[in-house]
């Protein structure tokens, strides 16, 4: 419970950082934030949802509560993020200068996933192969080439240099500080996944940079860590019948808190697809059988896990048949539109053909019996005392093998399972790709059972925060989106900028809407060559790379020589020569996409105009959203108001909050899309904006 003393210690280490950071103004949502967060983790199974805008301080706010809660608790403070940016905010500059200004010497640790170290194994595997040129295609006949193709010279040369710093601990291993980058080929080889790692067991696992990190992890007091690496935890099977506690600390001894958690639904939806491009599994599958037939031959088993080599044959080309008698059925039963870039079969409510489910059946039974079998082969494989390098490269295929064989049991499991009767459907749904093969895929199309399960009946509390939410303070759709308990509190927090004075939003009388493609694109652009101030710096969000380009390749030359636009470079430089042309006076325009409308920050003359050209409706052809608004409307519900009008909002508050960055900053958010005007819904969306100053033009 929070206590009084309890109050009075978090009251006691505001003043401290009150006192102690240069410039700090006292914001009443700050404190207001604080109160929320201490009086949530401070209750068994507290769950809150907080709205705080840009300015509110809302990371501080969540250490002074979190941390001195914890304390008095003895649990770990687990602060999830949804990007490595904020993830080294925190553990570099934010907690440190907390706990330094409160005398504290908590323990912390950033924890990743393991891709994102070195794999010493892999790291000797690669650097031998250097050396010794065999083994660039080490037991060949069994598919272990270490490399997919002849290494370029820039790859050699940085692998050694990554091995010496490694080697002379100049380096921790920590991928995202390598001091050189590796291409992508090369870094999956020196990394690893979780399929491919042999744990304990491996000669290196004292001096692997992930483990070594897993140890601080265990021994931290507060932990940041992403949010995927925390659904991946949350969703693997713990103790008692409980969910997590396998990567990081238990749930019930975790208080946690999620920043930028807007991201939470989609990321938590992602976790749980799965796909099977047909073509590469039976492909993978040939491969496998020559994997086996090393394993076998290496440990010198005739049998293993109560299979015989030949049995394990027949039972992986029963596999291959049974996936080819898919890729047939399905070739029968839909002919692709060639038409369409991206051919797509959607299950309508989610039910497939019955052909394709008896199918699917089949090969859940065939795909669970060869992954327990694999398995086993597995740790055969691994367990041997002496191997060598053949048995290091088995142990790690075979891992990543069993990977996709899981993929493969959730695919189809999802496709000949049936749906609760009052939840929504299973997404499932098949694609033709561009090397024209048959892709199988399933998805949940909400987060909101799985987050109960996972996180608000297992977590001891939980806190979900970010800078936009709400619908215009209407949580509805973000509650049912994560599941959150109906007790739960839900707030939004007041800007600490004056909005109305110091932003403008205005709708300019365009003569077309999204809807008319080439005469909105024509339209957009003959507004930004005519009214954008193209001598100052100003963002310019689209929808569609397709509108984009458009619009790019209409504005005329001396305009676009002043365009940066979003891919066209790396993020980081593309900000960085907008942020030098601005400076020197000569002015920049970005062009973006979705990713651009949030996490970008640039304050005062960096952008004074940010302008939007349509709202962000979701794609109509997500089978995602497609299968769950059909659900919707199955139930007599409105997907469009409930789920698209309050989505659209929220991301339409966040492309506006890339403008007022401080209380000094000043300029006009611009919408070029009069359906906030036209449409019955726009005056709701209007409404739930900001209380920016408007300025609706008239048309004719």
């Amino acid at each position: 419970m929070l206590t009084d003393d309890l109050k009075t210690v978090i009251r006691d280490a505001y003043a401290r950082i009150k006192d102690g950071l240069p410039g700090f103004r006292a914001r009443s949502a700050q404190t207001r934030m604080i109160a929320e967060v201490a009086r949530a983790l401070s209750h068994a199974g507290g769950a809150a949802v907080i709205e705080a805008p840009t300015g509110t301080g809302k990371s501080m706010a969540y250490l002074i509560a979190g941390v001195e809660v914890a304390r008095a608790q003895k649990k770990k403070l687990l602060i999830a993020t949804a990007t490595i940016a904020l993830q080294e905010q925190l553990v570099e500059r934010d907690i440190p200068l907390y706990l330094k200004l409160n005398g504290s010497d908590a323990k912390v640790a950033i924890a990743k996933g393991r891709g994102r170290y070195l794999c010493p194994r892999n790291l000797r595997m690669a650097a031998n192969s250097l050396v010794d040129s065999g083994q660039m295609g080490l037991a060949l006949d069994t598919d272990l080439a270490l490399w997919s193709k002849p290494p370029a010279e820039r790859d050699k040369t940085v692998l050694r240099r990554l091995t010496d710093a490694f080697d002379h601990h100049e380096w921790n291993g920590d991928m995202d500080a390598a001091p050189e980058t590796p291409g992508d080929m090369l870094r999956a080889m020196i990394t690893t996944s979780a399929g491919g790692c042999t744990g304990r067991r491996c000669a290196q696992f004292m001096a692997c940079p992930f483990f070594a990190a897993r140890r601080a992890v265990a021994d931290a007091d507060i932990i940041v860590a992403n949010q995927d690496l925390v659904l991946s935890d949350l969703t693997m099977p713990g103790d008692d019948d409980n969910w997590g506690g396998i990567i990081l600390p238990k749930p019930d001894d975790t208080l946690y808190v999620f920043d930028e958690a807007h991201h939470m639904p989609n990321k938590t939806i992602d976790r749980g697809a799965s796909d099977v491009p047909l073509g590469t599994a039976v492909r993978q599958i040939s491969r496998l059988a020559r994997q086996v037939h090393a394993a076998y031959s290496l440990t010198d088993k005739e049998v293993i896990a109560k299979l015989t080599l030949d049995t394990g044959d027949a039972k992986l080309q029963e596999l291959s048949d049974a996936l080819e008698d898919l890729e047939r059925e399905i070739k029968l039963s839909w002919l692709p539109d060639p038409s369409e870039t991206e051919p797509m079969y959607r299950g309508s409510l989610g039910q497939l053909p019955d052909t394709w489910v008896q199918h699917a059946t089949s090969l859940y039974i065939l795909t669970s019996e060869v992954h327990r079998w694999l398995t086993a082969v597995r740790r055969t494989v691994t367990e041997m005392s002496e191997g060598g390098p053949t048995q290091e490269a088995l142990s790690r295929e075979l891992g990543i093998a069993l990977e996709r064989m899981d993929r493969q049991v959730r695919t189809w499991r999802a496709w000949s399972s049936d749906d609760p009767e009052h939840a929504p459907p299973l997404a499932r749904w098949v694609t033709l790709s561009h090397d024209q093969q048959f892709v199988c895929h399933a998805s949940a199309v909400s987060a909101g059972a799985l987050l109960r399960a996972i996180l608000w009946d297992n977590a001891s509390a939980a806190i979900m925060t970010s800078a936009t939410l709400s619908a215009g303070g209407n949580f509805r759709g973000f509650a049912d989106a994560v599941g959150l308990p109906d007790d739960a509190v839900t707030i939004s927090l007041p800007s600490p900028f004056d909005l109305s004075t110091q932003a403008r939003l205005e709708v300019p009388a365009l003569s077309a809407l999204p809807d008319e493609r080439e005469l909105h694109a024509q339209a957009v652009t003959e507004w930004l060559a005519e009214h954008l101030d193209w001598d100052a710096g100003n963002l310019v969000l689209f929808t569609s790379r397709a509108k984009l380009e458009r619009v790019l390749q209409r504005l005329p030359i001396d305009k676009v020589r002043k365009v940066r636009a979003q891919g066209s470079l790396g993020k980081t430089q593309l900000i960085a020569e907008h942020v030098a042309a601005v400076e020197s006076g000569k002015g920049s325009t970005l062009f973006g996409l979705a990713s651009f409308g949030e996490g970008l920050d640039l304050p005062g003359k960096l952008c004074e105009t940010v302008v939007i050209t349509q709202l962000p409706f979701a794609v109509p052809t997500d089978p995602v959203g497609a299968t769950y608004a059909e659900w919707l409307e199955s139930r007599g519900r409105n997907p469009f108001l409930e789920v698209s009008v309050p989505e659209a909002t929220r991301l339409l508050t966040q492309y506006c909050g890339r403008l007022i960055r401080s209380e000094t900053d000043h300029g006009r958010i611009v919408l070029l899309d009069r359906r906030v005007v036209t449409r019955h819904y726009g005056s709701q969306m209007l409404k739930a904006l900001p209380p920016f100053q408007r300025v609706i033009e008239r048309t004719a």
